[in-house]
């Protein structure tokens, strides 16, 4: 039912849409599809098939003494009812095999003659389909007859499901303006379950929901019907056998509901017209008040569009109401001079970002929009004037103390409670490199660490062994092997000496006191940004500018981490949250250091040798790199991915028609989408690294939490992560909520990307060992036999 996606405007200046369908038959008689659904979830677009019915099937059916019952109700037929046997006539089902669900799907074949409806909406002339029933009762009966015959004579297109399964099957093929659920007896299926299942898809938003109960007894009191609303239910229906009451309760949802939808999805497809035209275009109301306004500039290859929506209280207008400004006509120039000017100069002071658009046509929306769907607006405007759109927000309800204690440590900038306690450095973080051993070559690498670096390129590669054998400077000797491979000193165009002078200079500024976040790490963290790049997806998006800055920024996307979270440094009020203003403090101090330790002493400068605006390009993309690493913008950084990369990404590979790049390289923001889940990942990939070595980072970043909070509590600050007391503190249930909460979405969506099937299954298989250890009551990292 609804508007095609056509919109057309008449001689007479009335806009209203017009079917493509042609066919004005009323019955749908295509069987549950088993591909995706075309028509777009907003407006549905007629598909009728009208298959004759099957000779086979054209004897009444069990039931034909419920037929002539029913021709009794109703009391008035049409007179092909009276033409034919009931049996007949008023009732021919085919049945349907899904599949994929293996249950029954009935269609009938309405011998009704019924017209799409002509709506009015305002101007408007929209045609409106005959509405589409979809019955779910596990067995048929009286009640089931009941509203079958009901949308027999009403005309509607009307299915029957006996399956939950075959239900979501057929709603998702046919997009049923009204379901009918039964909830009298549950041994049959979970009526509440079914309707929360449908609720769940995008496509039933404009669906009436309609819950068959049964008759409350005489000394029972009549149930709440709250429990059905919050299933997804908008009405009840008491069990009632008679078609009449059937129809009735059918006639009423079609005036009332699916009329106010049908009449809400119409106001959209205007506005996205609206917003796709090409031409200045006013609207007003009958007192010439403006409603809308929009101007499109043209300005040699470059066009502007520029959309307000607003009211005048006394502006009036001396044209007619609905009009375009410019006009393709004889009169164009003259009528451009005389109106664009002055309304281009008005509407230049209101500069409007695309979620004022937004909300502005929700405004306009809820004009002539029902209570209930005008109330429902109401809270999604509330939604979009908040500014954490991408943060979820936890239920206060049985709440998991390790993930809310996760989501406060990792995803706030502190609690601002000062205590009146610094937290100063104690070390010296710009350190001369003039103090360092003399740089060593590449071909001096010993042995042992040569053998070792033989494998870094596999996702096996065990950073620990290699911290071992190079004293803990893992990230000089990965780091010269890796910028080998890739090329790093011929695009920077810097020699092997000043390369391993800067790597030098770097990791002596990792504070090897720390339990994670050392050299060790951000050797790991550059190990995965490695492997990544070598991802024939990955490698086909980005440039060698891009591999570069990656690289870079992977190595100094922690250096002189104080092993102390962003809530700690600003509740401790430190040098470093006053600096940065309690905003990114850790990540912002990471890259400004980096930058002042490289370019302070020519020896170790790798940036010496490029021009300006290739440095400027190169720094800006580490900087965006690093702050992406920081966690309160993850829930962002991950759906700007999804919805930029991975949506589009899939739409165009099941169009494999088009020969385009599916991962957007001609974008340079999708690029950047990239760049930022790729460090994004590395970072964090220890729960997707093999067993023991997730078991030895788990040890070294929980080691870390547990000295934070002591000094929290040293220090009377107010302490972030209660729950990581090294007392109380089950190590299982922290590495849960963190995969559960963080890692999973996020490498689903790098994963569908980038294709990592390797890291996926380590990643099922340690959240495996976690899940037993929690199952076992044990708060440690391994079972005690097994330490």
């Amino acid at each position: 039912m609804g508007c095609a996606p056509s919109i057309h405007v008449s001689q007479s200046g009335v806009i209203y849409c017009r079917d493509s369908d042609e066919s004005n038959s009323p019955r749908h008689t295509t069987s549950v599809s088993q591909g995706p659904a075309a028509p777009l979830p907003g407006l549905f677009v007629q598909t009728d098939a009208a298959d004759a019915i099957p000779p086979s099937r054209a004897s009444g059916p069990p039931g034909a003494a419920r037929v002539r019952r029913a021709r009794a109700e109703l009391g008035s037929c049409s007179s092909t009812d009276s033409a034919a046997p009931a049996a007949t006539t008023c009732r021919g089902r085919r049945r349907h095999c899904c599949s994929s669900a293996e249950a029954e799907t009935q269609t009938n074949y309405s011998n009704v003659k019924v017209s799409s409806a002509e709506v009015r909406i305002g101007p408007m002339r929209l045609t409106q389909d005959p509405v589409q029933v979809l019955l779910i009762f596990a067995k048929e009966d009286s009640q089931s007859d009941g509203f079958w015959w009901a949308c027999d004579r009403a005309g509607y297109r009307c299915s029957i499901a006996r399956t939950p399964e075959s239900a979501l099957e057929c709603f998702l093929d046919k997009h049923h303006e009204i379901i009918v659920i039964d909830h009298r007896q549950a041994r049959n299926f979970d009526a509440e379950a079914v309707c929360r299942s449908i609720r769940a898809t995008n496509l039933s938003e404009h669906t009436v929901i309609l819950a068959v109960v049964s008759q409350a007894s005489g000394d029972h009191e009549e149930a709440s019907v709250l429990p059905l609303l919050h299933a997804g239910f908008n009405r009840r229906f008491m069990e009632n056998s008679s078609i009449i009451a059937c129809y009735n309760e059918l006639i009423q949802i079609e005036h009332g509901e699916v009329r106010s939808q049908f009449k809400l999805r119409a106001c959209n497809s205007v506005f996205t017209a609206l917003d796709h035209c090409h031409e200045a275009i006013e609207i007003t109301s009958d007192e010439h008040v403006i409603q809308l306004h929009k101007i499109h500039r043209d300005s040699g290859d470059n066009s502007q569009t520029e959309s307000h929506s607003f009211r005048y209280k006394n502006r009036r207008r001396e044209s007619i109401d609905v009009k375009s400004i410019s006009s393709r006509g004889s009169d164009a120039p003259s009528l451009q001079n005389r109106r664009y000017p002055s309304m281009a100069r008005i509407h230049s002071m209101t500069i409007e970002a695309p979620i004022t658009k937004v909300i502005n046509i929700i405004n306009a929306a809820q004009e002539n929009s029902p209570v209930t769907v005008a109330e429902a607006l109401d809270r999604v405007l509330e939604i979009l004037r908040t500014t954490e759109l991408y943060s979820p927000q936890l239920g206060t309800k049985d709440e998991d103390p390790h993930t809310s204690d996760l989501v406060g440590g990792l995803m706030t900038d502190g609690l601002r409670r000062l205590s009146g306690n610094e937290y100063v450095f104690t070390k010296n973080v710009h350190q001369s490199h003039s103090h360092l051993a003399m740089p060593i070559t590449i071909n001096d690498v010993p042995p042992c660490i040569a053998q070792l670096l033989d494998n870094e390129e596999s996702w096996e590669f065990n950073i620990f062994e290699l911290e071992a054998v190079t004293h803990k400077r893992p990230l000089v000797y990965l780091g010269l092997k890796v910028f080998s491979r890739f090329g790093v000193c011929e695009f920077l165009r810097c020699s092997e000496t000043t390369l391993r002078a800067w790597l030098q200079v770097i990791e002596a500024n990792y504070h090897s006191s720390n339990a994670y976040h050392n050299s060790t790490h951000a050797a790991d963290v550059l190990h995965a940004t490695a492997f990544f790049l070598g991802k024939e997806r990955v490698k086909g998006s980005l440039d060698q500018l891009d591999e570069v800055a990656a690289l870079i920024a992977a190595t100094v996307h922690d250096v002189d981490h104080p092993g102390r979270t962003n809530s700690f440094l600003c509740n401790a009020g430190s040098e470093l949250a006053v600096l940065y203003n309690d905003t990114a403090v850790l990540e912002s101090h990471h890259t400004a250091l980096a930058f002042q330790l490289t370019v302070k002493d020519s020896k170790c400068n790798i940036f010496k040798n490029i021009d300006r605006n290739h440095y400027r390009t190169l720094r800006q993309a580490i900087i965006d790199m690093v702050l992406a690493t920081e966690m309160t913008k993850h829930f962002e950084h991950v759906n700007k991915f999804v919805n930029s990369i991975n949506k589009p990404m899939a739409s165009e590979i099941e169009g494999s028609e088009y020969e385009c790049n599916p991962t957007g390289k001609n974008f340079p923001e999708n690029q950047i989408l990239i760049k930022r889940m790729m460090i994004k990942c590395a970072d964090v990939a220890n729960p997707c690294r093999p067993l023991d070595l997730c078991i030895e980072w788990a040890g070294r970043i929980s080691e870390e939490y547990f000295a934070q909070t002591d000094e929290e509590k040293r220090q009377g600050l107010p302490v972030v992560m209660p729950v990581f007391d090294r007392n109380t503190c089950s190590i299982p249930k922290s590495q849960i909520s963190f995969i559960d909460y963080f890692i999973t979405d996020m490498f689903d969506a790098w994963d569908a990307f980038a294709h990592l099937p390797a890291l996926m299954q380590h990643l099922a298989n340690n959240y495996k060992h976690w899940k037993t250890l929690d199952d076992m009551k044990c708060k440690s990292l391994r079972l005690p036999s097994d330490s």
